[in-house]
């Protein structure tokens, strides 16, 4: 005899993984996949970085002292963590086993390293590498936001470069060459590993 109707847990939430290089878009199409998803949560990362201005704690990142964070890399806190330019960046593994636990998907936007750490520990997330159509249109929309030194962007491009060659360790890789198209596939894939969404 199966349990009453009410008690029966939902199944499990699943984790989606969407990594790509700077200005392949990625948060554009992160932000229309959650438009299309509303039940889907985001993974708001943890930051030892200061708030730049109009980031809101909760939000954009949960600011925390170096300190905090060094105690919940002892403590095992963290689901993936890196350092990146003297600052700390991590996601929660609470935050990921509850909503996984309640039935919840989510969403995270993390770098290659994240993933490789993610994938260790979550074997069954679900992982998509967004690829620019060319390193040409990439190096256009990185130098057409108007924001970065010369210097910069061809940092960009080697960090493009090094990333691009690592997409064989995603299950997944979408191009994004026309937005409409790219969140279509994107959306596909949730819809293929996520039958409730």
């Amino acid at each position: 005899m199966g349990q009453p109707e009410d008690t029966v847990s939902p199944a499990k939430g699943q984790l989606f993984i969407v990594s790509a290089p700077s200005g392949a878009g990625k948060t554009t199409l992160c932000r229309e996949i959650l438009k299309r998803f509303p039940r889907m949560r985001y993974s708001v990362s943890h930051t030892t970085r200061v708030p730049r201005e109009g980031e809101k704690p909760g939000k954009d990142y949960y600011f925390v002292s170096a300190e905090a964070f060094e105690a919940g890399i002892a403590d095992g806190l963290w689901a993936e963590w890196a350092r990146v330019h003297d600052h700390y960046y991590g996601t929660s593994v609470r935050f990921l086993d509850e909503a996984r636990e309640n039935g919840i998907d989510v969403l995270l936007d993390i770098d290659v390293q994240g993933t490789r750490q993610m994938i260790r520990r979550f074997p069954d997330s679900i992982t998509v590498f967004i690829m620019p159509p060319s390193p040409e249109v990439l190096r256009r929309r990185l130098n057409g936001r108007g924001t970065e030194s010369p210097e910069a962007i061809e940092r960009r491009m080697t960090a493009a470069r090094q990333e691009m060659a690592q997409r064989g360790i995603y299950r997944y890789t979408v191009v994004n060459d026309d937005l409409d198209v790219a969140v279509a596939k994107l959306a596909d894939i949730i819809h293929c590993h996520s039958p409730r969404n």
